[in-house]
């Protein structure tokens, strides 16, 4: 481990919200800062919200608002980073030829970056690297690239972790003295290389005794785990495992003070240790990406929304999931801190603090005399917050929403997937739609997909096995599906409406028109999943000629589908081997002409690029 000093900058600066009237730039430092953000040419004033998270942490939001004129729309802004008077170097965040990192306000959309499903130990390469490479070459060519980098869930997998990624983590708590929260109910190992890979057998578990007698698990006598995660060997339970993983997940500059070529492990099966392995070298080349990563971030403004690997697999899936869960102590705990860490370093940004900032004082008075966090009160305060969702006042104008605390729960049976959106969320959704020609909604899981998987989910939901197969796509709950294609049956809804979508580990194209009416009005759904992630490629083959058999035009099966009344087109790719589902890890790009849809393409991590052909 390093004895050198540390570097001032651990992280950022991340440009997140930016509006005529404010620009949030976010970034972390290990020693405080009186800290002043300057844009070139503009005079402003900065609101400085520093948060302490450890001995040598110290996470920064910077409000930066305009004196006189507002900030220009559309047209790239060069900023520098002071303490006190003394400039802090951001060499390492600039494109070539720049003294500075520069970004720009966006109005008027027209390329944007969207992406989901960033899984750092998945040996696919990491596409926002290739979407770096995009931009950079762009602002050589004297042009903006992409308005807004938009990521719609699981940019971190707290569930799923690389053993060599919880090593790292350990060794980041100490290295930066991140504040721990006060002893849980857990009975861990001390030792970290005995929790390796195991550390599902000590989550809290549903004693068998306790189980439904008709079920076949209370014969078995087995124990059933609260978190459902197929992948929790590695789950992150302490609130400083998840601060350290965001910064190893965003920054290279912290990987440097752990030695990570160093980070071993002697497994006790050979298979164990072929996966330890096969994680830490896609982790190497994970790391090594970041700075490519760093510089994306600090240039273009960047807008993100939770899914269920933010927090935990399957997170608020059924009621039953949400029961279990929250009447736990520990399991309880371990799902607020993702929720908490997700503020700090996702919420707070996306919305400047305009409504995240009220969870602020109560989470700074959670810390003790002793130096430990204790959330008991603010659990209550986090659960109940409830503006996790927003807008962009751009055109077209972005709506994005959060699937995951709004649930529409099944009142009739708990162990029934959840709408995801209940009633009341629903009807803001569509008064958010009218009086507006082009609007693009973020949906974290596609509200179209595809019928053949969605066909196996429904077999998996009625056999009462949700969780295996996340049942959770929008038509899985009656109630929610019904009220949201009523709203885009409506005749005044969009003209065109985008809807953008991750989730699933592949990407796809399709166009959506109702059957009957005279309004005009077409819904694209681009979905692309995910940045550093995949979908089995041998089976999502069989599953797209499968839905492309059993799904065709005129097949009677698609009068059985709750869109029946919606007629879904099937996009395929351009060039040589065309197909309607890709498997191929990237991030899109979306090239809009006058708020409608021009282009829609994947840029792979290895820099391919893949369009889908919108005429046909």
């Amino acid at each position: 481990m390093s004895q050198a000093p540390l570097p001032l900058l651990l992280m950022g600066p991340m440009v997140r919200r930016a509006d005529i009237n404010e620009v949030c730039i976010q970034f972390a430092t290990s020693s405080p800062i009186n800290c002043r953000i300057e844009f070139a040419h503009y005079d402003t004033y900065c609101e400085h919200e520093p948060i302490r998270l450890g001995e040598q942490l110290f996470f920064h939001f910077v409000i930066v608002k305009p004196i006189g004129v507002e900030f220009p729309f559309d047209e790239l802004i060069s900023y520098r980073l002071f303490n006190n008077e003394e400039e802090i170097a951001l060499n390492a965040f600039c494109y070539p030829n720049k003294h500075s990192p520069e970004f720009a306000i966006p109005n008027t959309l027209r390329q944007i970056l969207h992406g989901s499903c960033r899984n750092p130990h998945h040996p696919a390469k990491d596409s926002l690297v290739a979407a770096n490479h995009f931009v950079q070459a762009k602002r050589s060519d004297n042009e903006i690239g992409a308005d807004i980098l938009l990521l719609s869930g699981d940019q971190v997998y707290a569930d799923d972790v690389a053993g060599a990624m919880l090593i790292a983590i350990s060794r980041l708590i100490d290295v930066l003295g991140i504040y721990k929260e006060q002893a849980l109910d857990i009975d861990l190992p001390q030792d970290l290389q005995q929790q390796l890979y195991q550390r599902h057998l000590y989550l809290p578990k549903v004693p068998w005794q306790k189980r439904n007698k008709i079920g076949v698990g209370y014969w078995l006598k087995k124990d059933v785990p609260h978190f459902s995660s197929l992948k929790a060997d590695n789950h992150l339970v302490f609130f400083e495992e998840f601060i350290a993983l965001y910064l190893l997940n965003f920054s290279p500059s912290v990987w440097q003070l752990i030695d990570f070529d160093s980070i071993d492990y002697q497994a006790s099966t050979a298979k164990c240790q072929q996966i330890f392995d096969n994680e830490k070298a896609a982790l190497s080349g994970f790391k090594d990406g970041l700075k490519d990563a760093q510089v994306l971030f600090a240039n273009v403004p960047s807008f993100m929304m939770f899914d269920d690997h933010d927090v935990t697999d399957d997170w608020n899936l059924t009621a039953g999931w949400e029961q279990v869960i929250y009447q736990h102590p520990v399991s309880r705990r371990i799902v607020n801190n993702g929720l908490i860490s997700y503020w700090l370093f996702q919420g707070f940004g996306n919305d400047a603090g305009n409504k995240t900032k009220s969870l602020l004082k109560p989470f700074q008075h959670s810390f003790t005399a002793d130096k430990q966090w204790q959330f008991k009160p603010f659990d209550k305060t986090i659960l109940e917050f409830n503006h996790w969702h927003y807008e962009l006042n751009t055109v077209p104008k972005v709506v994005v929403l959060d699937t995951r605390t709004h649930r529409w729960r099944n009142e009739q049976n708990f162990n029934e997937p959840s709408g995801l959106l209940d009633w009341e969320r629903l009807t803001e959704l569509e008064d958010s739609l009218l009086s507006h020609e082009q609007v693009i909604i973020v949906s974290p899981a596609p509200v179209f997909g595809v019928k053949s998987i969605e066909a196996i989910q429904a077999m998996f939901n009625i056999c009462g096995q949700p969780l295996l197969v996340d049942v959770e796509n929008w038509m899985a709950h009656e109630g929610s599906a019904k009220k949201l294609l009523d709203t885009f049956r409506r005749d005044d809804t969009p003209k065109e409406t985008l809807i953008l979508s991750g989730d699933v580990h592949y990407s796809f194209c399709f166009s959506v028109q109702k059957r009957f009416g005279k309004h005009p009005n077409r819904i694209w759904q681009l979905t692309a999943s995910g940045i550093k992630n995949e979908f089995p490629r041998k089976l999502i083959n069989i599953l797209d000629k499968l839905d492309s058999i059993l799904y065709a035009p005129k097949s009677p099966l698609n009068f059985f589908t709750k869109r029946w009344q919606m007629e879904v087109d099937k996009h395929q790719t351009k060039g040589e081997g065309q197909k309607y589902l890709v498997s191929d890890s990237a991030i899109s790009l979306i090239s809009l002409e006058q708020g409608n849809l021009d282009k829609y393409e994947l840029i792979h991590g290895d820099g391919r690029t893949t369009e889908f052909d919108l005429e046909h």
